[in-house]
């Protein structure tokens, strides 16, 4: 086995925590997988081959190519896009969720919402453990100052009141099974039943269509929103196909039309009620995202 040979196998041992790392960060499957090959073409010229915690050497450099992604984003992004979904992970309902895939899409909404500097800090400390003297050098801070930035970020993320989905995967599938039934039935009052009464609605249509791209609240009009649809709504309805995915290790759906994908929805749903549901209706977006689930269409 040559060099390169002995570095990709090490590297392939740390590839799965890499890209949990950069999809936490980023919210991007795209953009995660891109974050993960950089920072192995980075391993591969770097003659790091005597580096005593590879892992940690890694999770730096992964860190800070995906900070240095967030803020080209945070220059890129008009605010008059609307509202703006992170990327999901979508599985076949029979697969096994992996590391990438346990973190909730109202999570990454709120992740979102940070600066670079503060996402990074709370992803590497509060969920990967790493100490703020490591995350201090990422950010050309003091660790008393990255610690800061991990409190402003908890604080918002505490502030949002993100609600955990049940364990149960069983009951979650049968409550949206019967969002859907409820839906196609025209009965409102099964679907506010189904409904926690602060229910939040995010929808992303792209932005191709930044009017469709609403965030709607409550039981009674996330249920309107469900019965109406806008125009076409009804028959899209009838003659949608629903495929059954885990979008974020959690219950959701696949939908087409006329054979063409049209739209993914991923819900939360916490002690048997739906608490905040994501749609994604951008076409193109939907086929890259869902190609797992909608293959042989």
């Amino acid at each position: 086995m040559d060099e390169q040979e002995w570095l990709a196998d090490r590297f392939e041992e740390h590839r799965a925590h890499l890209g949990a790392v950069a999809y936490r960060m980023l919210g991007s499957v795209t953009e995660a997988d891109d974050a993960v090959q950089d920072t192995w073409l980075r391993f591969s010229r770097s003659g790091a081959s005597e580096v005593e915690n590879l892992g940690a050497w890694l999770t730096t450099i992964v860190a800070r190519v995906c900070l240095n992604i967030l803020r080209s984003r945070n220059v890129r992004r008009e605010e008059s896009l609307g509202v703006h979904l992170p990327d999901p992970v979508i599985k076949p309902p029979e697969e096994e969720a992996l590391l990438a895939d346990s973190i909730g899409l109202a999570l990454l909404v709120v992740l979102d919402t940070l600066a670079p500097a503060e996402r990074l800090a709370f992803v590497l400390h509060d969920m990967f453990q790493l100490p703020f003297e490591e995350i201090a050098t990422m950010v050309g801070r003091s660790p008393a100052a990255a610690r800061q930035l991990a409190s402003r970020a908890r604080r918002r993320v505490k502030g949002a009141q993100v609600r955990a989905p049940d364990a149960d995967l069983a009951r979650q599938r049968q409550v949206v099974d019967a969002f859907f039934l409820a839906a196609r039935g025209g009965d409102f009052d099964a679907l506010v039943a189904l409904l926690d009464p602060e229910v939040v609605l995010r929808a992303d249509a792209g932005a191709r269509r930044p009017a469709a791209s609403v965030v709607i609240r409550g039981a009674a009009a996330v249920a309107g929103q469900a019965l109406g649809g806008g125009s076409g709504g009804d028959r899209i309805r009838q003659t949608a196909l629903l495929r059954p995915a885990l979008v974020n290790g959690a219950a959701g759906v696949v939908i087409s039309v006329g054979g063409r994908p049209f739209a993914v929805m991923g819900f939360t749903v916490a002690e048997g009620k739906i608490v905040e549901i994501h749609t994604i209706a951008d076409r193109q977006r939907v086929r890259r995202i869902a190609a797992a689930v909608i293959t042989g269409e």
